[in-house]
């Protein structure tokens, strides 16, 4: 008697559910198949504007409150958010009289802070900071704080040193003392923060004469823009529409 019941329970519940996935809310069908045809590329369903509150017009692409942006326009905020982090730094090294070695430039990465000339920022083929580094460092963190963005920090060698086993080693240490520096004295996290050698591999100039060989010595601290490829590749063009229209 009781597998019997338990028959006609299992049996009842089954009917109950078959009974309950054959009643179809026929609008609520054409609405989802209406959503789907439109969603697979089938533009005239003649049932369902699905565009409603979800699709922006093409009219209002890029204007400020739609839901999506024209990767230009993206750029070209991406440029006056780095000229305005570039103009803040220069100012404060301006105005304490230290921007005479550090040059600054913008491109597809983000932003370059170029620490040039060895002689300024380190002691002869050491790693070691100068004065003038700690100070440059120490002016221009709190905007590398503020920016809340990733950091590279990038060594440079010239091919001509006499006093360390290779340009790849003295490239290295400078880059990771000015990490040291930024992390341990002037509280950049340090997880938004590394660095690299790269010896003598990328000169900006011959080793011809030491003038340009001090040139080659240097560390860059990039600032690295948090948009996508496709918006970083702009970077450039949206460069010469700001310069064509200031």
């Amino acid at each position: 008697m009781a597998s019997y019941m338990d028959m006609v329970t299992v049996l009842m519940c089954m009917f109950i559910v078959l009974f309950a996935m054959s009643s179809v809310d026929n609008e609520k069908f054409v609405q989802l198949r209406d959503s789907l045809a439109t969603g697979f590329g089938q533009v005239d369903v003649g049932k369902i504007d699905t565009a409603k509150g979800v699709v922006v017009a093409p009219v209002d692409v890029g204007k400020e409150g739609t839901m999506t942006q024209d990767y230009m326009s993206l750029a070209l905020a991406e440029v006056d958010k780095l000229s305005a982090l570039r103009e803040d730094m220069h100012t404060r090294l301006t105005s304490a009289g230290l921007d005479g070695n550090v040059q600054f430039d913008i491109d597809q990465r983000g932003l370059s802070v170029k620490l040039m000339g060895s002689q300024t920022f380190f002691f002869p083929d050491s790693p070691t900071l100068s004065e003038t580094a700690v100070k440059v460092l120490t002016t221009v963190a709190p905007v590398l704080e503020s920016a809340h963005l990733e950091l590279s920090v990038e060594g440079h060698a010239a091919n001509a040193i006499t006093n360390y086993p290779s340009v790849w080693e003295l490239s290295s240490e400078r880059a990771v003392g000015v990490l040291r520096f930024l992390v341990e004295q002037c509280r950049i996290p340090a997880g938004s923060i590394g660095a690299v050698g790269y010896g003598s591999a990328r000169q900006v100039n011959d080793d011809s004469t030491e003038a340009l060989r001090e040139l080659n010595r240097r560390v860059d601290i990039v600032v690295l823009s948090s948009q996508s490829e496709g918006v970083r590749e702009l970077i450039p063009e949206a460069l010469k529409e700001k310069a064509a229209h200031p």
